[in-house]
C-alpha cells in the first residue's frame, strides 16, 4: 500500500520541480508573501490543529521540553510569518554567477541552480514545515515533508495552507508535499527513490541517522543531534561566564543549539560551581557532574560517561572538571557532535589554540551557543544546521539549497 502511494509523491514532485525552477524571484515573492498572510488569516485553524497533536503528545508523556517544540500559540505563528517574509526579502540564489573564466575561446560560468527534489525528514517542531517549504520553494526546489507523528495534525494544514497558495497562483501544488503516513516503512519505501530525490535532510538524533544512512543510497545531508558545549578557562569571568552558561542552557532548552555539556577549568571551579548550580537549580536543571565537581557542590547527581555526549533538549546538564584547555579540547573532540562549541575566557593564547583545534560547525568565543543559529547569524531562515561537512556545514540556508552548474559558450569552438 505504501510503495505504490509514496512513489506517486515523489513522481509528482520530480515534475513539480522541473515546472518551478525558472520560475522567477518576483512569481516566488509574491506567492510567499500570500503564505505569510495566508498563516495569519488561518491562526484559529492552525492552533486547533496542534491543540489534537499537544493532547496527543501529553497522553504519550512526551517532556516539557520536547512540548515546547510542539505548541503553535498567535506568537509563534506571527513568528512563522515573520519568518516566510524574512526569505522574501532574502536574495535569490537560483542564477547566481558564481565565477566566470576565458580560456581557449571559451566563455565558461558557472551557476546556482536548485537541487531537484528535497525530501527533510524532522521531528517535533511543526514551523519547520513552512521554514522548510519557504525555503526550498524561493531556492527552486520541490519538497517532500515527512514530520513526526507528533506534529501530524499541525503539520498536514500548514502544508495544506502552502499548497492552496500555489495552485491559486496556478503552479503546480505538488510543489511541496507531505508523506501522509507516519509508519516507519512508508519513509523506508521514500528512502529507496534515489531516482526521483536528489537529496535527503534528516533532523533528529542518533537512532533517526542511523536508520536513514541504513535505508537509502540517496546522498544525505545530516543535520544531527546538537550535543553543544561550553569550556569555562580559569582566567574566565565568573559572573559572565554564568550569566552566557545560564542564557545557552535554560533560554530554550528543546533546541539544538541549547547547551548541553559544560567543562571547568580546574582552577575556577570551587569560585564558580556552587554559584551556578544555585542558579540553574532555581530554575529547574538537573545537574550531573564527575567526581570533582561533585566534591565541590554535594548535590550534584554522579554523570555516567555517556551524559557527556548526551543530546537532552530538556533542563539538564552534565559538568566535568578539566586541568586545563588541552584535556578541555580532547574532551569537546570526544564527545561533541560538532554542531557547536565555545569557551569562556581571557586569555587570547587559549582563544587561538582552541578555535584551531575545533573544527565544530560552530566556534563560539565568550558567546551563547543560542547564536548558532542562520537568523541570528544573518542569513536568514534555515532549513537547521548541518552537521555533514559536504556540502554544507553549519545553518542551511537559501544558498546551500543550490549546487552548480557550468555554462559553456563559444563562436562553434570544437577541440582539436
Amino acid at each position: 500500500m505504501y510503495k505504490s502511494k509514496i512513489i506517486q509523491l515523489a513522481e509528482k514532485s520530480k515534475q513539480a520541480s522541473q515546472e518551478i525552477c525558472a520560475l522567477s524571484t518576483n512569481v516566488k515573492n509574491k506567492i510567499l508573501k500570500d503564505v505569510a498572510k495566508e498563516l495569519i488569516k488561518e491562526k484559529t485553524a492552525i492552533i486547533n490543529a496542534n491543540k489534537k497533536d499537544v493532547r496527543t503528545a501529553k497522553a504519550k508523556g512526551l517532556s516539557a521540553a520536547m512540548i515546547d517544540r510542539l505548541v503553535l500559540n498567535e506568537k509563534r505563528i506571527k513568528e512563522m510569518k515573520e519568518a516566510v517574509l524574512d526569505i522574501v526579502k532574502l536574495p535569490d540564489p537560483v542564477g547566481d554567477i558564481i565565477e566566470t573564466r576565458k580560456r581557449l575561446g571559451l566563455n565558461i560560468k558557472k551557476t546556482r541552480i536548485p537541487l531537484g527534489v528535497v525530501c527533510i525528514i524532522y521531528e517535533s517542531r511543526p514551523n519547520v514545515t513552512i521554514d522548510a517549504a519557504s525555503l526550498c520553494f524561493k531556492s527552486g526546489n520541490a519538497v517532500i515533508l515527512r514530520g513526526g507523528s507528533e506534529a501530524f495534525y499541525s503539520n498536514a494544514l500548514l502544508v495544506k495552507i502552502f499548497s492552496s497558495v500555489l495552485k491559486k497562483h496556478g503552479i503546480n501544488s505538488n510543489t511541496v508535499s507531505l508523506v501522509p503516513y507516519t509508519e516507519r516503512k512508508a519513509m523506508i519505501s521514500l528512502l529507496q527513490l534515489d531516482k526521483l530525490i536528489d537529496v535527503v535532510i534528516p533532523r533528529g538524533g542518533e537512532s533517526l541517522m542511523k536508520f536513514i544512512g541504513d535505508h537509502t543510497r540517496i546522498p544525505v545531508i545530516k543535520h544531527d543531534k546538537g550535543t553543544c558545549s561550553l569550556f569555562v578557562d580559569e582566567s574566565a569571568d565568573t559572573g559572565k561566564a554564568i550569566r552566557i552558561i545560564e542564557n545557552a542552557k535554560i533560554q530554550r532548552p528543546g533546541v539544538c543549539n541549547a547547551l548541553e555539556t559544560l567543562y571547568v577549568h580546574r582552577k575556577i571551579a570551587k569560585k564558580i560551581l556552587p554559584e551556578l548550580c544555585d542558579i540553574l537549580g532555581s530554575k529547574g536543571v538537573e545537574i550531573r557532574g564527575d567526581d570533582k565537581a561533585q566534591k565541590i557542590v554535594k548535590k550534584i547527581k554522579k554523570a555516567k560517561e555517556i551524559d557527556y555526549s548526551e543530546e537532552y533538549l530538556d533542563l539538564i546538564l552534565a559538568i566535568k572538571v578539566v586541568k586545563d584547555v588541552h584535556e578541555a579540547i580532547g574532551c569537546v573532540i570526544k564527545y561533541s557532535s560538532d554542531h557547536t562549541d565555545g569557551i569562556i575566557t581571557e586569555n587570547k593564547k587559549n582563544v587561538a589554540l582552541f578555535v584551531k583545534s575545533i573544527n565544530s560547525s560552530c566556534v563560539t568565543v565568550n558567546t551563547s551557543t543560542r547564536f548558532n543559529d542562520g537568523g541570528q547569524l544573518g542569513l536568514g531562515a534555515e532549513i537547521g544546521i548541518s552537521t555533514t561537512k559536504l556540502h554544507a556545514y553549519g545553518p542551511m540556508g537559501l544558498k546551500e539549497l543550490t549546487t552548480s552548474k557550468y555554462v559553456v559558450d563559444s563562436d562553434y569552438m570544437i577541440r582539436k
